[in-house]
């Protein structure tokens, strides 16, 4: 099974700070796969309104690395990933 952890404002919507789930191939997937499980507020933060991108207030990891090294929403995945999902935080 996958993992996958939620921080910030993620982990309110979903009401946990991780899941264990099977991996569903490729990162789109499973993003799309989120947003219908969790709901609008998800799909909003997480993917952008035709659904084929990230959303521009969301940072995503696969075992640490960004996914705009690894083919960003056609990444693929397999059980033994870890799947971080954060988002953007400004500060000062």
């Amino acid at each position: 099974m996958m993992h996958v952890k939620y921080f910030a404002y993620y982990r309110d919507i979903t009401g946990r700070k991780d899941e264990d789930i099977p991996a569903p191939g490729i990162l789109g997937d499973l993003l799309r796969s989120l947003a219908d499980r969790y709901g609008e507020n998800m799909r909003r933060r997480l993917l952008s309104p035709d659904r084929l991108e990230l959303g521009p207030d969301a940072i995503v990891l696969i075992n640490g690395r960004s996914i705009a090294h690894l083919g960003k929403l056609e990444a693929p995945l397999c059980d033994t990933d870890t799947v971080s999902i954060f988002p953007i935080v400004a500060g000062g």
